[in-house]
């Protein structure tokens, strides 16, 4: 018998789903949003603010890191008092757009960040620190109304066709910047060999900069369907009383929490594994472009290379989470991603796994050295496995969370996912700059998924 959907999440004696539409709208939420993470957060600007903003790129590393600590620090405090709010007031899609805007103008403002300004990096780094609160906030919100979309057995494949989508966009977005903006200042062009769109000047970095701006763009338009399509909860009360009902729902979901021993060991575990999975990806464009000297085409072809690996990682994932369970792709994942950064830290410019080869050559073809290569096939694993790491890991929260307070634990989920983000962003800063050593600095990660691991095993789907 079909049952139907109420606005708190729980269940009546008839059950139905919005249309195809609707879902479709939802996931194209993850398209619009995935550009910041690839195109800001990981394979063109934060490299450039490492190498051509920043005084050198170990102490770019450094900043990047200490920056993206804060934001994670004020995204842990708020993420599980928001959701609370959110629950009581019914509304979800307010929220995202609060939150999207932040994103948007955060974003932009990078256009700024000249190279070798020094005096733009405070500000710069404010900007980042908005829009990455803006970007994870309206995640929190948008992963809240997935359990009237589709029925329990079918979110496994809902989250990860939401992830697969996303990498596809990142995709898309990665090859308007490379093939149309960024060009090589030695050559003045693209990595399609053509001269930058709208005069966009390769000197003075322009093409990567325009990251930002595009970012804030693809937003506003993708995430369009979502608003129009998908349906939000009805409301529930009026802002500050949801404040009060949000904040005594919260305080008592805290209190109870010890009582849900395998709810709150996944919410420790997706604390450890998550940090983790975050700072190898903010951090694996900056680790290459110090290490083997990478330009931005260089940067983001491998990002689009990753991509690829993602989109087809989602996709499967998606589907193995709804045949094996979450935990066991969960598992699965975190394995290829720890054996992947163990290899990594064994593969330098000029040796792999303690093997000498020949070093890059400047002005050689592209990811020509056998170390490159290496590099190449690693960051494929990490780009397959990170996917459904992430799609499974919602989707196992969504099977352990009340159905009446999901908002709310997707806010303890964002909680567990950013109350120690900045731990890892800062022990790479710190070990960074103690060490002068990008290698030391990312070689602490290997102790996050080593702790996932164990605490997962602990948990009961």
């Amino acid at each position: 018998m079909a049952v139907t959907a109420l606005a708190d999440g729980s269940t009546g004696a008839e059950k139905t789903y919005p249309s195809r539409a609707a879902v479709i709208g939802w996931i194209f939420f993850d398209w619009a949003v995935q550009p910041y993470f690839t195109l800001i957060m990981t394979f063109v600007f934060a490299p450039y603010f490492a190498a051509h903003v920043a005084p050198d790129p170990a102490s770019g590393q450094a900043l990047w890191g200490f920056a993206t600590a804060a934001a994670g620090l004020a995204i842990a405090l708020l993420s599980p008092v928001l959701g609370a709010v959110a629950d009581a007031s019914g509304r979800r899609k307010p929220w995202i757009a609060a939150f999207g805007a932040m994103l948007v103008i955060g974003s932009s403002l990078m256009w700024f960040g000249a190279p070798g300004d020094t005096h733009l990096i405070p500000p710069l780094l404010l900007a980042y620190s908005i829009a990455t609160v803006g970007v994870e906030f309206a995640t929190v919100f948008n992963n809240a109304m997935m359990p009237t979309l589709v029925p329990p057995d079918r979110i496994g494949r809902l989250s990860g066709t939401g992830w697969a989508t996303g990498y596809i966009g990142g995709i898309l977005s990665l090859i308007l910047v490379l093939g149309f903006m960024a060009a090589n200042p030695e050559t003045g062009r693209t990595l399609f060999g053509l001269t930058p769109l709208f005069g966009l000047d390769p000197v003075t970095h322009q093409g990567d900069r325009i990251s930002g701006p595009l970012t804030g763009i693809w937003f506003v338009v993708f995430v369009l369907p979502m608003f129009v399509l998908t349906p939000d909860y009805p409301p529930r009360y009026p802002w500050r009383a949801a404040l009060r009902e949000g904040l005594g729902e919260l305080k008592h979901t805290l209190l109870e929490l010890p009582k849900r021993r395998t709810l709150a060991t996944f919410l420790l575990a997706n604390m450890i594994y998550t940090d983790g999975l975050v700072s190898l990806f903010a951090f694996g464009g900056i680790y290459a472009a110090g290490t083997f000297g990478w330009n931005t085409i260089q940067i983001g072809t491998f990002g689009i290379i990753l991509a690829i690996a993602g989109t087809f990682g989602g996709w499967i994932g998606g589907k193995l989470d709804d045949y094996l369970g979450p935990k066991t792709v969960i598992a699965g994942s975190m394995t290829v991603l720890l054996t992947a950064i163990v290899a990594i830290l064994l593969v330098d410019k000029d040796s792999v796994l303690f093997i000498k080869v020949a070093p890059p050559v400047s002005g050689g073809a592209l990811f020509a050295s056998a170390a490159e290569r290496a590099y190449l096939v690693l960051g494929c694993m990490i780009g397959a496995a990170g996917a459904p790491l992430q799609a499974a890991s919602r989707s196992l929260l969504i099977r352990l969370a009340p159905k009446d307070r999901i908002a709310q634990f997707f806010g303890l989920f964002a909680l567990t996912g950013k109350v120690t983000s900045f731990l890892g962003p800062l022990l790479i800063g710190v070990v960074t700059a103690a060490t002068a050593s990008q290698k030391a600095g990312m070689a602490v990660l290997v102790a996050f998924f080593v702790t996932g691991l164990a605490l997962l095993a602990q948990v009961k789907e």
